[in-house]
């Protein structure tokens, strides 16, 4: 009897056990699956809620020198075509090679979260880039753009126009907290599909919901008139728009910029595609023709730190060009962190 009483005990303390270990386990799910939404939540609150807002061209510049000064940087980003790029009067002001704007990519001139904002970016430099190689100042990422989004040449970083723009950006962030600030740096990330990008799927995607403002041949929606005048909707492809250069060249930087922003009524707390959508269009869009950038193989002199969606070599990995372009890329990725242990997103 008491041996039979023995076995009953030891049984109930198994059941109790896994009966625990199965609460445990039921906890964790529970975790690994809200923790994530929470922080989402978090996240759209703040987006709402705060009461800081970047400045806005909408209210006053600052009176004097220095208004001037701001005013005139928002101008090249909102006209950039007009003041220093193909429709500016006198070829030496022409630094611009297309006729995009710093605002087709830095949405509602650098105001918007998930678009590039400027919120806060003069606070983050000099900082170190892999594509130079070394510690950088903001007036040399600006001419990174300008030769590469802008398909044009650099800009003198102690020219008026540099400084001017540099100043905007500050005004723009003027008493941002370091908090807020977090939410307007960079753009929202995907989950990367585990499959290649699919510029099939993908030009399909962009028939049903983008050709409508970006137009048939992707090469954007003139203002209307006789003499041109620039674009209400900005060409993705064709000879005026970002060079094979530029990071939005790369699928997974341009998916991350389409997530929140595309189709046109896109915010970073409701976007209107889904990462694989997002994906596969970025597909299609960089598998169209654009200007070539020059000496691309100079970019990323320590080749170990090139982005494993940049499109163009040399690399230092066996995988093929074509899936650097559109991968997949999760490959490539376990490569460097096994050989290199270099953690890369993108």
């Amino acid at each position: 009897m008491e041996n039979t009483l023995n076995r009953v005990r030891r049984l109930l303390r198994v059941i109790t056990f896994l009966l625990g270990l199965v609460s445990l386990l039921f906890l964790i799910s529970i975790a690994i699956h809200i923790i994530p939404s929470l922080s989402r939540d978090f996240s759209v609150q703040l987006t709402d809620n705060s009461d800081w807002k970047p400045n806005s061209s909408n209210q006053n510049f600052p009176i004097g020198e220095i208004g001037e000064k701001i005013e005139y940087g928002y101008d090249l980003i909102t006209k950039t075509s007009h003041k220093i790029g193909p429709l500016a009067s006198a070829k030496s002001e022409q630094f611009s090679g297309n006729n995009l704007s710093c605002s087709n990519c830095h949405l509602d001139a650098g105001r918007k979260i998930g678009a590039g904002s400027f919120v806060g970016i003069t606070n983050r430099f000099p900082q170190f880039r892999g594509r130079e190689n070394k510690i950088g100042t903001l007036a040399e990422r600006i001419n990174g753009c300008m030769e590469r989004s802008m398909n044009g040449r650099k800009l003198q970083e102690d020219s008026y126009e540099m400084l001017a723009m540099i100043e905007y950006m500050k005004w723009l962030s003027t008493d941002v907290s370091p908090e807020v600030e977090k939410l307007y740096k960079g753009y929202r990330k995907i989950e990367i599909p585990s499959s290649r990008a699919n510029s099939i799927i993908g030009k399909k995607l962009y028939q049903e919901k983008c050709q409508i403002c970006h137009q048939e041949n992707a090469q954007g929606l003139r203002l209307p008139g006789n003499n041109f005048t620039g674009y209400q909707y900005p060409p993705l492809a064709g000879s005026d728009t970002y060079n094979d250069g530029a990071g939005m060249a790369r699928v997974i930087t341009a998916a991350q910029f389409i997530k929140s922003n595309m189709p046109f009524g896109a915010t970073y707390d409701s976007p209107l595609v889904s990462d694989e959508e997002a994906y596969h269009l970025a597909a299609y869009i960089n598998s169209l023709t654009r200007p070539e950038k020059r000496n691309k193989e100079e970019d990323f002199p320590n080749k170990r730190l090139k982005p494993v969606s940049t499109p163009y070599g040399p690399w230092t990995d066996r995988f093929s060009a074509e899936q650097h372009k559109n991968g997949p890329f999760q490959p490539i990725i376990d490569f460097y962190k096994k050989k290199y242990n270099l953690i890369k997103t993108k």
